[in-house]
């Protein structure tokens, strides 16, 4: 495969978008071209730090940039959508945090912009990528457990509504379904595909944005029970039972370094599958080589699975009536 420098560009320069820059050092033909930030003193401080050439504190010069090929578009989920087209209408190929939007109607017009400009786009599930994940759908595809009839998952953590404001700010698209409740659907989703039925409830902040939301999918002959929550801790461990056995993917699941394998209550393994840096840096390969091969999708996190789990979340919103 040609192994050119792929030429990045950051929108949004907060907690996550640190976190993949790391990442994205550890890739040899990854390059950290330019950084954007309404901050101009923030975008400075972030490419001094992380080698990038060019700091905009603008969103639409950086999109205008000859020498971007790529965005990893990092802010708030309320602006997915509106950037991630804006940035494929001007030529750039597009990385788009989870989740892909507020709604499924936007996550169309997402995918329809990508096929529009021949542009590849993805939602950074990253979590599909890992060591960890990757093995473990294949043990699964594998048989190794038998069929899977159930699943039970959770991400939950106690969230400070005055250190991290964005979390309860539904102008910005906050609450657990959006920012944390989409990981345990992905897995659900990727082990089982879509749901015959989706049952959900909500406990909601007084501004209306889900504080919690617990959610049932029901299958042909499966059921997932997941929980999501900014305001309570769980021991975020993911439990995939079939009918010769289960596996427990190490906590937190959604970023694991291995897991365990249990045959008859007996654990009979465990695999041990560290990640490269944070974990980013998987997802950053997968859309390099999609970009080399002039693919707009992934064929491991493709443009159909972004609108099925949008979907799926969907639903969810309605469901426990939240609206943005």
């Amino acid at each position: 495969m040609e192994s050119r420098r792929i030429k990045w560009g950051i929108v949004g320069l907060g907690n996550i978008a640190t976190q993949f820059a790391s990442d994205l050092l550890l890739i040899e033909n990854a390059e950290l071209k330019a950084v954007a930030s309404r901050d101009i003193a923030k975008a400075n401080e972030f490419a001094e730090k992380f080698k990038a050439l060019k700091s905009y504190d603008s969103y639409d010069l950086l999109f205008e940039d000859p020498d971007v090929e790529i965005v990893y578009i990092a802010t708030p989920h309320n602006s997915h959508a509106e950037l991630s087209i804006k940035a494929l209408e001007n030529g750039k190929h597009v990385l788009c945090e989870k989740p892909i939007a507020l709604s499924y109607k936007d996550a169309e017009r997402m995918i329809e912009a990508s096929k529009k400009y021949n542009k590849f786009f993805m939602e950074a599930f990253w979590t599909r990528f890992i060591p960890s994940v990757q093995d473990v759908l294949q043990k699964i595809n594998n048989g190794v457990i038998g069929k899977i009839n159930y699943i039970k998952t959770d991400f939950a953590f106690h969230g400070s509504e005055i250190e991290n404001k964005r979390l309860f700010d539904k102008d910005l698209g906050g609450g657990a379904l959006f920012d944390i409740g989409v990981y345990p659907l992905f897995l659900s989703y990727i082990l089982l595909g879509y749901p015959k039925e989706i049952l959900a409830k909500a406990i909601k902040h007084k501004n209306d944005v889900d504080l919690q939301t617990s959610m049932i999918l029901q299958y042909e002959s499966a059921q997932s029970i997941l929980h999501a929550s900014i305001v309570s801790e769980s021991d975020m461990k993911a439990v995939i039972s079939g009918t010769e056995g289960r596996i427990e993917l190490n906590a937190p699941w959604f970023v694991a370094d291995g897991y365990s394998l249990f045959k008859n209550e007996v654990k009979e393994a465990v695999v041990t599958l560290p990640t490269l840096g944070k974990g980013y840096s998987h997802e950053i390969i997968e859309c390099q080589n999609c970009i080399l091969n002039n693919e707009i999708e992934s064929k491991l996190w493709s443009h159909q699975n972004c609108l099925d789990l949008s979907r799926i979340v969907e639903e969810v919103k309605t469901q426990i009536e939240l609206s943005f």
